[in-house]
């Protein structure tokens, strides 16, 4: 009985549940703005189309940090990265309070992105203290699910507070909120998480990271550009593939290094490639066809001949019923994996995504239709969330841990980057007769496209994830002569 109480989830419940605090916080930051935006707008004094770039600069920066925090988390620890990250995202969430120019702001804004290091960096933590576990894959599963959670909640939360607030309280008040979270973070990682045992110690790769910063930035700042200029502008396009042939012959240097920036060995591995292409395909989704989702929500179907016709409440009902989807996914992977494989696991959930989407093209005319549709894709979807780093943490070799799961999050956000362009390009269709004074200003076949994209990039992810061996991310069989671990 104690050696089920010492190896089992009770022991690094604790720890998990300071962690979860952590994710709360962050799902607060990815909620809790989205509501004040039009607020934010007229504080600064800016077009409402100007806030587009807040959501550019803070991409291109965390594409850039999160593979060189996950590096230093495996060189230094990951308690120190994830207080260093969390001091960044105090003072950034601060500025944002203070900031009264929109430069100002938008560097504040651009440095908040250091949270989304959090959740890699977290999983790569609870890995590295029960790694020498019979059961580590298991724990590090049922974790994941548990942050993922705490991670959707804080977004419901944080929605929610700032819808109720908005009313009564002035804009930098209720930009302060958050910031206090933030801080209360830094106190319960610094208080509450002990640091990972046995780091690798090692120099940071400066010219891999140097080629690798030249890459993302022009990579994103390019998909940036054809957003705006459109994909005729030939000057966005070289940008663009500047970016690409950078990112080759970063790949090209590192592997000649003895201790690169990120290992691209690791994309060989018959594991790992399958888990970092669906992330990347996930993205797609997860990150790009939210904000499809809103505007298609509040079209006018009487105005424009598509459309949900939802008022401000019933999309947050929607968006909401998405959210909690994600939750119930996130919690149900790890009682899943008992039953199935963990390969299969995530191929079931990648097949969930692709179906929820693609019923949006028979099924797209009524609310309770989207609903369905998005609740189903909601669970797949959260699912993944925690599934894809605890999977990359239990595949990678013990010294790359963190830049496995901090891979799984960065190739995600380019693959969000890719589809935000492409779908902002499909939704430019010119709508017929209509008056465009109200609701989107996107083409009923753009969102077909968003819809189609989607679905069957999650079809592909399922196909690569069939590619991985069948008893990838599961736990060695139990030594009977194994001692306890007490974490």
């Amino acid at each position: 009985m104690h050696r089920l109480r010492s190896t089992g989830f009770a022991s690094i419940a604790g720890i998990v549940g300071f962690l979860a605090f952590v994710e709360f916080t962050s799902g607060i930051l990815q909620g809790y703005y989205t509501p004040l935006l039009t607020d934010i707008a007229r504080h600064l004094g800016i077009h409402d189309a100007d806030v587009n770039w807040l959501e550019g600069a803070q991409l291109m920066l965390s594409a850039l940090v999160v593979p060189v925090l996950a590096k230093l988390g495996d060189m230094i620890g990951q308690r120190k990265v994830l207080l260093v990250s969390t001091a960044v995202t105090a003072l950034a969430s601060f500025g944002l309070v203070f900031a009264q120019e929109f430069w100002m702001f938008l560097v504040a804004w651009a440095l908040q992105g250091f949270y989304v290091i959090w959740l890699p960096i977290e999983i790569a933590l609870i890995w590295s203290r029960t790694r020498e576990r019979a059961n580590s894959a298991r724990l590090t599963r049922t974790s994941a699910g548990v942050l993922v959670a705490a991670l959707q909640l804080g977004a419901i939360a944080g929605a929610l507070s700032a819808g109720a607030l908005a009313e009564s309280l002035p804009v930098q008040v209720l930009l302060l909120i958050p910031a206090i979270a933030v801080a209360l973070c830094f106190f319960v990682i610094l208080f509450g998480v002990k640091e990972s045992p046995n780091p690798v110690g090692g120099k940071l790769d400066y010219p891999g990271l140097l080629l690798l910063s030249f890459a993302l930035i022009s990579f994103t700042g390019g998909l940036s550009l054809l957003r705006v200029t459109g994909p005729g502008d030939l000057s966005s396009w070289l940008v663009v593939l500047l970016g690409l042939a950078g990112l080759a012959l970063f790949a090209r240097v590192e592997l000649g290094r003895p201790d690169p920036l990120i290992d691209v060995r690791l994309f060989q591995s018959s594991t790992l490639w399958p888990v970092f292409l669906t992330a990347g395909l996930f993205g797609v989704s997860v990150l790009g066809a939210q904000a499809p989702l809103s505007t298609f929500a509040r079209t006018d179907p009487s105005v424009y001949g598509y459309g949900l016709g939802a008022s401000a409440g019933q999309t947050s009902i929607l968006i909401g019923s998405y959210v909690l989807s994600m939750v119930v996914g996130a919690l149900l992977y790890s009682q899943v994996t008992k039953l199935l494989a963990p390969r299969v696991t995530l191929i079931g959930a990648s097949g969930l995504v692709a179906t929820g989407y693609l019923l949006f093209l028979p099924f797209h005319d009524g609310y309770l239709q989207a609903v369905t549709n998005m609740v189903i894709a909601g669970i797949g979807s959260g699912a993944l969330v925690a599934a894809l780093p605890s999977a990359a943490a239990a595949a990678a070799p013990a010294t790359q841990t963190g830049v496995a799961t901090g891979l799984t999050n960065s190739v995600k956000t380019l693959g969000g980057a890719m589809a935000s362009c492409v779908f902002g390009i499909a939704l430019l269709g010119t709508l017929a007769d209509a008056p465009s004074a109200e609701g989107t200003a996107g083409s009923l076949a753009g969102y077909f496209t968003v819809w189609t994209v989607c679905g069957l990039t999650a079809v592909a992810a399922a196909i690569a994830l069939c590619f991985v061996p069948k008893a990838a991310f599961q736990d060695a069989p139990e030594r009977a002569d194994r001692p306890p671990v007490i974490v």
